[in-house]
């Protein structure tokens, strides 16, 4: 999850500009963690205490209220309304990485990325994006190459991964649908030579760049052995107090990761 986090702080001042640069400066004045990392923590928080998704979207959401949501979440997450809305925005797998590290099969890791999907994001379409990324962090985290890693999210999800970065790059505008991002994010990891490589391609497609570098960064953590020390040291100072302390929390639980 650490990945995701990081990918969406280096992202998060970058979102807006549609900037097509791979080297862009890293922690550029101005970064913050966004929506996309509260509910990151608020999905590893439900995995360790048991808590159901909904409330804990909610009660991530509300703690930290002015960090980017779309409008129909900010809606649904200040209401007391429990029910989904049908999005298909790619929500659902910006924060769905925690579920890749924490089951030991395929069909458990599809299974709960679906339930935690559902809860706003019951379109298929959003089902499916958030089960393609947790599936893609369980591969990773478990030696597939990527080969492996193509071939069965191609497979299973129906997505067009038989593509660059270049290619996507020229035409490529702001999307935050799932079917519209989800498959781009992707393959910037597929392409990538290192963590920090897979952020930057992420970046250089000049889209929903926080949560394109999340996804991205959420594979790449689990493909390339961990987030670089200095760049995850960094985006640890970034995050208040309890998101620190998920985070801390869910990597020593559920990958034996030293405390930071």
């Amino acid at each position: 999850m650490l990945g995701a986090i990081v990918g969406d702080i280096i992202g998060s001042t970058y979102e807006f500009l549609g900037e097509k640069r791979h080297d862009i400066l890293l922690f550029a004045h101005g970064s913050t963690f966004t929506d996309d990392t509260v509910l990151t923590a608020a999905v590893a928080e439900s995995l360790i205490s048991g808590v159901e998704y909904v409330d804990m979207f909610k009660e991530f959401a509300r703690r930290h209220p002015n960090r980017g949501y779309g409008k129909s979440f900010r809606q649904w997450m200040l209401s007391d309304n429990r029910q989904p809305y049908g999005s298909f925005g790619n929500g659902s797998a910006m924060r769905v990485s925690p579920v890749g590290w924490a089951f030991d099969t395929e069909q458990e890791v599809l299974e709960e990325a679906a339930r935690s999907a559902a809860v706003t994001h019951d379109h298929p379409e959003g089902i499916k994006g958030a089960e393609a990324v947790a599936l893609a962090v369980f591969l990773a985290r478990s030696g597939a190459d990527k080969p492996e890693i193509e071939l069965q999210v191609a497979t299973r999800f129906g997505y067009d991964l038989n593509r660059t970065p270049d290619e996507i790059r020229p035409r490529y505008t702001f999307d935050v649908s799932c079917q519209g991002s989800v498959p781009e994010s992707i393959i910037c990891f597929l392409h990538s030579e290192s963590y920090e490589d897979a952020v930057r391609i992420a970046a250089s497609l000049g889209g929903d760049v926080d949560t394109m570098a999340a996804i991205s960064g959420s594979i790449a953590e689990a493909y390339y052995g961990g987030v670089p020390e200095g760049l995850a040291s960094r985006a640890m100072r970034l995050l208040t107090p309890d998101l620190k302390d998920v985070v801390t929390r869910f990597r020593a639980t559920k990958m034996g990761a030293p405390r930071w």
